[in-house]
């Protein structure tokens, strides 16, 4: 885990989310038919769901150490991780509705991987409504760790595994080749990888920020 009150992190993650930008909307990329310029879109929609599924993780994780050992600090860093995993979620969904409008003419096809994005983010919803039904703290925390631990098991087969076992529209799904395999160059993925770094940087930035509010507020009441 980074060593979140060092400062090289966040300075790396600006970095490379301005490079990010940049090369995002004035780089080179390659000609394809039907994407044409939308393959800027690869820079954000594809990372922003990666640092989606590490917030997810991470969330995931300090769920089963709070079950372990009832560190109240550690429900503080799963909940904001899972917060932020869902900020990420439902920007990499737009994005990836505003792609799928100029790619497949709908802005939200009946396709299995879109459904299953839907399903998948209403289950981690839940995980938030569960919180705020109970007052007590230990309680609250227990059970939301636990059906964290569920909603994480869940989303991995229902958006990444049964997909691919369908027909879908969706690169890398169904038969569908992946998008990199035939479409990314290799200038495209000089910045897609970095791509990919910074936008988890940023989610762990911002899920910092937050716990370390929640640690205060905790404190001063």
């Amino acid at each position: 885990m980074i060593d979140m009150k060092k400062a090289w992190w966040k300075i790396l993650c600006v970095v490379i989310l301005l490079y990010t930008l940049i090369q995002g909307l004035t780089g080179v990329v390659p000609r394809q038919p039907i994407l044409n310029e939308t393959i800027r879109n690869v820079y954000f929609h594809v990372p922003l769901w990666f640092g989606m599924m590490t917030l997810m993780t991470a969330s995931m994780w300090f769920a089963i150490k709070y079950l372990r050992n009832g560190r109240v600090e550690d429900d503080e860093y799963s909940v904001e991780f899972a917060n932020v995993a869902i900020f990420f979620g439902i920007l990499g969904f737009m994005t990836g509705s505003l792609w799928g409008q100029f790619t497949w003419g709908d802005w939200l096809p009946k396709d299995p991987k879109i459904i299953a994005v839907e399903v998948g983010l209403l289950i981690y919803a839940s995980y938030f409504i569960l919180r705020s039904s109970f007052e007590d703290e230990q309680r609250k925390a227990r059970l939301s760790a636990i059906y964290n631990i569920f909603a994480f098991a869940t989303f991995l087969p229902l958006v990444w595994i049964l997909p691919r076992l369908t027909d879908s529209l969706h690169p890398g799904n169904g038969g569908n080749p992946a998008f990199g395999k035939y479409d990314m160059d290799n200038h495209m993925r000089m910045v897609f990888y970095p791509a990919i770094i910074g936008w988890t940087l940023l989610g762990v930035w911002i899920s910092s920020l937050r716990i370390r509010i929640r640690i205060i507020e905790r404190l001063k009441s």
